[in-house]
C-alpha cells in the first residue's frame, strides 16, 4: 500500500496535470459563460441560459489519462515499481481529481439554484438534467464522467504504448464507425423519439451507471494491457 501511496505522489509531483490545469480551465470555462449570460440577461433576454462550458475541465482529463502513463511509466520503471502498484496509484490519483471536481461542480450547482443563477438566470453547473437527482447525483455524475474520460486517455495511450500508433488509430476509426452505422439505423428506422425518451427515463444517475460500467471495463483491458507493455 505504502509503495502505491508513492505512485500517487509520483503523480502528483506536477500538480499542474492533475490539479491545476483541470482547475483553471473550469475557471476560464466557467467565467466565460458567466460574461455571455451576462451580455444576454443585460440585453433584455429573460433567460434560464445553458451552455456547454462545463464539459471543458472533464475533457481536459482525456490528455491527463494519456500523460499519466506515457511520461510516468518508464520512470516508474526504473525505480522498480511493478505495474499492479503503478496502475493502482495512477488510479487513485485520478480518483482524487476526479472528487475534487465533482464536488466543485456540486457546490456549484447547489450555489446557482440558491442565487437565481448567480442573478442573471444562467446556469453553468446546474443543468436541469444532471441536477434533478439532487446534488448527490450531479456528484456522482461529474465523477463517473471524469474517470470514464481519464480512462479513455490512459486505455488509448497502454494500447499505443503496447501496440503502436497504427492499431489505435485502426480501434478508434472502428469505434467511429460503428457510432455512424448506430446513427443510421436509428434515423433509418425512425426511432429517435424512442432513443430520446430512453434517454430522459434513464436520466443522469442512470446514465452514469452505464459510464461506471464502462469505466471498469476499460479500466480491466488496460490493466491486461500494462502488464504486457514495454517501458
Amino acid at each position: 500500500m505504502n509503495r502505491t501511496v508513492n505512485v500517487v505522489r509520483m503523480q502528483l509531483i506536477n500538480k499542474q496535470t492533475f490539479v491545476w490545469v483541470p482547475l483553471i480551465v473550469l475557471g476560464a470555462s466557467f467565467a466565460m459563460s458567466i460574461a455571455i449570460y451576462a451580455i444576454l440577461y443585460t440585453s433584455g433576454l429573460p433567460g434560464p441560459f445553458y451552455g456547454g462550458g462545463s464539459q471543458a475541465p472533464l475533457w481536459v482529463l482525456l490528455f491527463v489519462g494519456i500523460s499519466s502513463l506515457t511520461l510516468t511509466f518508464p520512470f516508474s520503471q526504473a525505480m522498480s515499481v511493478t505495474r499492479r502498484e503503478f496502475y493502482l496509484g495512477t488510479m487513485l490519483a485520478a480518483a482524487m481529481c476526479a472528487v475534487l471536481l465533482a464536488i466543485v461542480f456540486a457546490v456549484g450547482g447547489m450555489v446557482e439554484d440558491w442565487t437565481n443563477g448567480w442573478g442573471i438566470n444562467g446556469y453553468f453547473f446546474a443543468l436541469d438534467w444532471v441536477v434533478e437527482d439532487g446534488p448527490l447525483g450531479a456528484a456522482f455524475f461529474y465523477f463517473v464522467m471524469a474517470m470514464l474520460i481519464f480512462m479513455l486517455g490512459f486505455w488509448s495511450a497502454t494500447v499505443y504504448k503496447r501496440s503502436g500508433a497504427l492499431l489505435l488509430t485502426l480501434i478508434w476509426v472502428g469505434v467511429g464507425a460503428l457510432l455512424l452505422v448506430a446513427i443510421w439505423a436509428i434515423t433509418y428506422y425512425e426511432v429517435w423519439p424512442e432513443v430520446v425518451t430512453a434517454l430522459v427515463e434513464l436520466g443522469a444517475v442512470g446514465l452514469a451507471a452505464w459510464g461506471l460500467a464502462l469505466t471498469l471495463v476499460l479500466g480491466g483491458i488496460s490493466y491486461l494491457t500494462l502488464r504486457r507493455t514495454v517501458p
